[in-house]
């Protein structure tokens, strides 16, 4: 019996796992449940799936695809790699930081030219793209700014703010009425008025809070002033704006007081505001004054850090720097966004630096190459660009997808009037395979492509192989006489091995491809590796859950439909 309950619960397990990957993997279904759920028994179903699409590729939703060339006139031979990674680097980072989704960064070599691919998904104008990637990487030293002068206005600016200021706290005084007369829900409010981020999130809750985390001008009126459920009758003002204020409670008393009071802000305007200090002032050495960058490491402790090293006039500049700067931060910029900020210990009048900070070997080596891409001089030029429109990869998604429905229709045929019973149950472990590794390549998330769908469908067939191993052995276990239970445990154990053998060797191979290969080959093995993965659980578990649930149903009076043919030739030991 306990038995018996363990493979139902393991069973449910099965189905809700499937049910819910199948949803993850296509939500508008969930979502099209929850509706009906709520429009016929007035429920709302929990929140378990995501909206986030599928990561598709350049060749699935469009985009663009540029070649550049590297000029390695200048650079010697023996540091081109070096400087080809450090390119692709800041190609790379430029293209994060415009946000494309999944951008694909590749370097290569072909007859003593180095080259740099880049392919972005869903960016169709191609115009954008090639100003997005820019020209030669751009290295600047910059200085920590220390000046305490406030700059000044002119008497226009001076108008404007003031203005600005006055509209503010009319606005202000305004929601303030709003909250006392109207009767309207404060959270609501603040959803609504409030000029905090993350109001829509809080609705102006800050939490409980001791004292001392608050400005003094905001502590004193939601701790002292107002009591619990009250909302204060006046505007308060500090550095930040106008803020609403009630308090939703409070806990203990004396050093030990704490409360959780509610705002809605309305944002004011500063000198700072129309005259933005910068934090980092630019200095006049640059990446034209360091020769190298290379991975070192202290003889005392053997820590890795990075040395530097200037010509005659960056030698200069930086003894000036590092004089001027002991005890401040020196920040290294690479094409705009900080790569290092390391603090001046002592002025360095040699020309040669070193930068150590507790660094990983490999977060040494990456700052090594950021440096040097910007320090080596290596332009980069646009030879070649393709736009790939989204209408051919719609049609390539609609054609890779009907080839896997007609094959799996057939294969599932197949199945079901070849292995009876077992191929009915080993269909509805694909469909649950299926559900699965969709759900994987969302999660992951993986990179969809014409070839990584190729390889999702070739997964797909080595699931299959999979229950076939285990249906031939369980058909062979039966045909000698066992019984129907021991039948099916011996043919999943039997089937194991080469089950493991088989698939392990194809992992091997897949990550060597990942490893090798190009983009393109690499998307390919990615989706099957996960296809793999998915199918030995699918083949050992999911299967396994349903064959031997529906072994222990009224179906087991019907061995045959198993795929039971007791063999003439059985020795008496084989009966026992």
């Amino acid at each position: 019996m306990i038995k018996k309950n363990k493979i139902r619960l393991a069973f449910l397990g099965v189905m809700l796992l499937t049910l819910w990957a199948a949803f993850f993997s296509f939500p508008a279904y969930y979502h099209a449940a929850n509706d009906w759920m709520k429009e016929t028994a007035n429920i709302r179903l929990p929140k378990i799936v995501s909206d986030k699409p599928f990561h598709l590729g350049l060749d699935l939703q469009g985009g663009t695809h540029l070649v550049y060339e590297a000029d390695m006139s200048n650079v010697p031979l023996n540091q081109q790699s070096i400087a080809i990674e450090g390119v692709r680097d800041v190609l790379e980072r430029r293209v994060n930081a415009f946000g494309v989704s999944e951008p694909i960064v590749q370097t290569s070599r072909s007859e003593g030219n180095w080259n740099v691919l880049v392919e972005l998904a869903g960016v169709m104008d191609v115009n954008e793209a090639i100003e997005m990637i820019g020209e030669t990487p751009w290295l600047e030293f910059r200085i920590e700014n220390t000046s305490t002068t406030t700059p000044e206005l002119t008497a226009e600016e001076s108008r404007e703010l003031d203005e600005y200021n006055a509209d503010a706290r009319n606005r202000a005084q305004e929601v303030l009425g709003l909250a006392l007369d109207s009767g309207r829900d404060f959270g609501e409010l603040a959803r609504e008025y409030s000029e905090e981020p993350n109001a829509n999130e809080t609705s102006g809750i800050l939490g409980m809070a001791s004292r001392g985390q608050f400005v003094p001008e905001f502590e004193s009126v939601c701790y002292d002033d107002i009591s619990v459920g009250e909302i204060y009758p006046e505007i308060v003002a500090t550095d930040f704006g106008f803020h609403v204020v009630k308090k939703l409670e409070e806990s203990g008393d004396g050093d030990e007081y704490s409360a959780n009071c509610q705002h809605i802000l309305i944002r004011t305007k500063t000198i700072f505001d129309i005259h933005p200090v910068e934090e980092w002032v630019p200095t006049e050495l640059s990446g034209e004054h360091l020769e190298r960058a290379q991975v070192t490491f202290n003889q005392q402790t053997g820590e890795a850090q990075v040395s530097l090293e200037f010509d005659n006039d960056g030698k200069e500049l930086f003894k000036n720097i590092t004089t001027e700067n002991v005890g401040n931060y020196v920040a290294i910029f690479l094409d705009g966004s900080p790569i290092s900020i390391p603090v001046v210990n002592e002025p360095i009048t040699g020309g040669s630096a070193v930068i150590s900070g507790n660094f990983t070997l490999p977060e040494a080596k990456l700052l090594a190459q950021r440096l040097n891409a910007g320090a080596l001089k290596v332009p980069i030029t646009l030879i070649s660009q393709q736009t790939v429109g989204p209408t051919l990869g719609r049609i390539s998604v609609e054609k890779s997808l009907n080839a896997a429905l007609l094959g799996l229709i057939i294969v599932g045929i197949f199945m079901i009037l070849y292995y009876r019973m077992l191929g009915l149950l080993a269909n509805f472990a694909l469909l649950s395979y299926g559900f699965l590794v969709l759900t994987v390549f969302k999660m992951v998330p993986v990179t969809l492509t014409l070839a990584g769908i190729a390889g999702f469908i070739l997964s797909i067939g080595m699931a299959v192989d999979a229950n076939i191993l285990i249906f031939e052995r369980i058909k062979e276990e039966l045909r000698y006489g066992k019984g129907l239970d021991r039948g099916i445990a011996e043919g999943f154990k039997r089937a194991w091995p080469s089950i493991r053998d088989g698939n392990l060797s194809t992992l091997i191979t897949s990550i060597i491809l990942v490893w090798f290969s190009t983009s393109v080959v690499k998307g390919f093995a990615i989706t099957l590796i996960f296809g793999i993965l998915v199918s030995m659980f699918s083949a050992m578990v999911i299967s396994r859950v349903i064959i031997v649930f529906t072994a222990q149903t009224q179906l087991k009076k019907y061995p045959w439909l198993f795929g039971a043919r007791r063999s003439k030739k059985v020795s008496k030991a084989e009966n026992v």
